[in-house]
């Protein structure tokens, strides 16, 4: 017997197909570029001259197909919608390869200037378990030699061999040890922590070469691109790109002090020793956040390990990522939605 969802949806195009607003539809369809969610906009539009009221133009949404003018949802969200992400991170990649090699307004003369691409990652609040490779070969997740429990009697070793799609990957070892609050104090300062990470990134570089910040600003100009990406254990480390400019910006050359090396030690130095304090509540001590001990900084250059293309590959992937990969939802949680019904993974429901 057929399905009665299959026979309703057999029906509907079979009557769409036989309206006679079809190709108004289609042209509609065609134009959201295979958007899966398209927005329905109702409403009128009226032009009228400036001068006098006259009315020069009217549009209505009255005479669409169903009432409705559909347009793409423009989502970056790989999740929500395919399409729309896939022009996202088109974009993107064309927008970050523009600021590396030129084009699209920026002079070629930007591929000379020093750049590297910058991982920030978050501390850790706990051992979880995890893919262990080394040449090409899995480990075990957390092997100990002697073995031993945790203060909640739960073993502290992994002897698994984790695959790619197991789903306990990022779990904690011991859910009670590991520190459920300070990883979500982290996620809610990581944009805080990274705007002091990026002036004292400008201090530094300006103390290195015996100039104050204001003095800096005049001869050169930090420029960033950064994009956020959720580990497996639910924390976002940051990739961005760092790149040095004259004072004018990617039209104009720094000056010869500023090399890639310089840049690099700069950074290292800024990411180690910026912090930020969460605020007190009530049984909650103030915490002092930092970035983690793994520091990645790749110069960026046109025949190198790390090319201008990679880098705009990589960026553009991440900006369409949300944090459904860690097995969270892709959208914000409503009062009256039924934890127990969504697909997320079950402790996050508990």
């Amino acid at each position: 017997m057929p399905n009665p969802l299959t026979r309703h949806a057999i029906n509907g195009m079979v009557a769409r197909y036989n309206d006679p607003h079809y190709d108004r539809w289609a042209a509609q369809i065609r134009h959201t570029g295979g958007c899966t969610q398209p927005v329905h906009l109702r409403g009128k539009v009226e032009y009228r001259d400036p001068l006098n009221g006259a009315l020069l133009h009217r549009y209505t949404t009255a005479n669409e197909p169903g009432g409705v003018l559909r347009v793409a949802c423009k989502t970056r969200r790989a999740s929500r919608c395919p399409s729309c992400a896939e022009t996202y991170r088109a974009d993107t990649y064309q927008l970050i390869r523009a600021g590396l090699v030129g084009g699209k307004g920026v002079p070629a003369e930007v591929a000379e200037h020093p750049a590297v691409f910058l991982t920030l990652t978050a501390p850790s609040f706990g051992a979880v378990h995890s893919l262990c490779m080394k040449n090409g070969q899995v480990l075990r997740c957390r092997p100990r030699r002697k073995g031993g429990t945790c203060p909640h009697g739960r073993p502290v070793a992994c002897n698994e061999r984790h695959s790619a799609d197991d789903p306990r990957l990022g779990e904690p070892i011991c859910p009670d040890c590991y520190d459920h609050t300070g990883s979500v104090l982290f996620n809610a300062l990581a944009p805080e922590l990274w705007r002091r990470f990026t002036i004292r990134l400008r201090r530094v570089l300006a103390r290195n070469c015996g100039l104050s910040v204001k003095e800096l600003g005049q001869v050169l100009k930090v420029s960033f691109a950064k994009v956020a990406e959720y580990q497996r254990r639910g924390v976002v480390h940051f990739h961005a790109i760092v790149r040095l400019d004259g004072p004018d910006g990617p039209a104009t050359l720094p000056p010869g002090w500023a090399t890639l090396d310089g840049l690099a030690e700069a950074i290292t130095e800024a990411a180690r020793h910026v912090t930020v304090a969460t605020p007190e509540a009530a049984e909650l001590p103030s915490l002092t956040l930092a970035w983690g001990r793994e520091l990645d900084i790749r110069p960026i250059t046109a025949n190198g390990d790390l090319t201008e293309q990679a880098v705009a590959g990589y960026v553009a992937k991440y900006a369409t990522k949300a944090a459904e990969c860690v097995g969270t939802l892709d959208r914000r949680v409503r009062p009256t939605d039924d934890l127990d019904q969504l697909d997320i993974r079950p402790q996050l429901g508990d």
